[in-house]
């Protein structure tokens, strides 16, 4: 194979922070409608591919296991500690139980698209499916994460990007022109009169305003996350090897990265109720770091997957439309309105991304608290993500 034209672990990491920097860049200057509709995120996975297959940058280095290492737990430790769960719940009440069902919905929707399409996919298809669980559960983290423990090759993850943004062009007007139909919806499930009213009130109240960081809040977030990434590694080897040595046959859903990223996850959120959380642009950096890991793994796939595409599109559009089911069926259940079903299905389906933008057309008070809604998914991401995929193996008998 010949050598890459770079290949020194600095020109690497340069390469995949510019890719990040450029798309968004463009997205900045030129202010183009088709970031509306393809994020720069399919960009930033997309390119460092092209630059893998056509020889700039390799398809192995040492900076890719660094990402794992050490990006991966740090944007985990820095979204999740901003999770405010009471927050949300007081605002938007049974609405915090209607994304509860769409992200069920999610659970069991990838499992049955998989038993519908798995035929035409590759035998490690689930892992894709478990990463893309992850993303539509809470947002792109969650997707690095879960691929990180389900080891999902950089083609599934490939696939799992494109369908994460294709299916995103299509869901997302429709959920934002579910608004046409607010007063047929809400009469429909039946939805109290003053709900609205209430919710507006209380996110009044509720929501605070960040400050402005300061020099010493980079330093404490960089030592919060620092820190919990190196108990976890000590706890899950810990457990790891007592796993091996009481159940070995766990080792399939239970690796030690497995562990590792589910002790993160918990410390996080155990952090997320103390005054660790009122440290302010932790999310703006862990959203970063997401995006450099993203384009490391882009960096590491081949164009052999991509012929799955359709097949793994197709399965998508089958798990979207369980998914949407499952959200409306809760709001009819829950009597909850229109808006509050949107906000719910973007929190999942589009995170911390897209949950404000549906937010903003349906009820603009409620953008605060969909952000909240979002990162309530980012932490059930990592734990459910992994479990949707072993579910779709284990439905087909894999």
């Amino acid at each position: 194979m010949p050598e890459s034209a770079i290949s020194s672990a600095g020109g690497i990491l340069a390469v995949l922070c510019l890719v990040a920097a450029f798309w968004f860049y463009v997205e900045q200057i030129t202010r183009w409608t088709l970031f509306n509709y393809l994020p720069p995120l399919i960009f930033i996975y997309a390119t460092p591919v092209f630059l893998n297959n056509f020889g700039v940058i390799p398809a192995s280095s040492p900076v890719y296991a660094g990402l794992s290492s050490f990006a991966l737990p740090a944007f985990i430790v820095l979204m999740l500690i901003k999770v405010n769960v009471p927050a949300a719940i007081r605002i938007m009440g049974k609405g915090v139980l209607v994304m509860l069902m769409g992200t069920v919905g999610v659970v069991v929707g990838g499992a049955v698209s998989y038993v519908i399409v798995h035929r035409w996919l590759g035998a490690d298809a689930w892992k894709g499916i478990g990463a893309l669980a992850g993303s539509w559960i809470g947002g792109t983290g969650n997707m690095a994460a879960t691929s990180e423990m389900l080891g999902t090759s950089p083609e599934q993850f490939g696939l799992a990007v494109l369908a994460d943004n294709v299916i995103y062009v299509i869901w997302l007007p429709i959920l934002l022109a579910s608004r046409n139909f607010a007063a047929q919806f809400n009469r429909w499930a039946k939805v109290p009169e003053d709900r609205l009213r209430m919710m507006d009130a209380a996110a009044h109240v509720v929501l605070e305003k960040e400050r402005t960081p300061e020099m010493k809040d980079y330093i404490y977030l960089a030592a919060v996350a620092i820190a919990v990434t190196w108990i976890s590694g000590l706890l899950a080897a810990i457990l790891f090897n007592g796993m091996m040595r009481t159940a070995p046959g766990l080792e399939v859903v239970l690796s030690e990265s497995t562990w590792r990223i589910l002790l993160i996850t918990t410390i996080a959120l155990s952090l997320s109720v103390t005054p660790v959380a009122r440290l302010p642009n932790a999310t703006a950096m862990g959203t970063a770091l997401i995006y450099v890991f993203v384009a490391g793994m882009g960096a590491r796939a081949t164009m052999a997957g991509f012929g799955q595409a359709p097949a793994f599109l197709l399965g998508g559009l089958i798990w979207i439309a369980i998914h949407g089911a499952f959200c409306v069926a809760g709001a009819r259940l829950l009597r909850v309105d229109i808006h509050s079903a949107a906000i719910a299905s973007a929190a999942n389906i589009g995170a911390a991304a897209s949950a404000p933008i549906v937010a903003a057309f349906h009820r603009p008070s409620l953008v605060p608290v969909s952000i909240l809604m979002a990162l309530i998914g980012y932490a059930l991401g990592n734990y459910l993500g992994p479990l949707t995929g072993h579910l779709a193996r284990w439905a087909v008998g894999q």
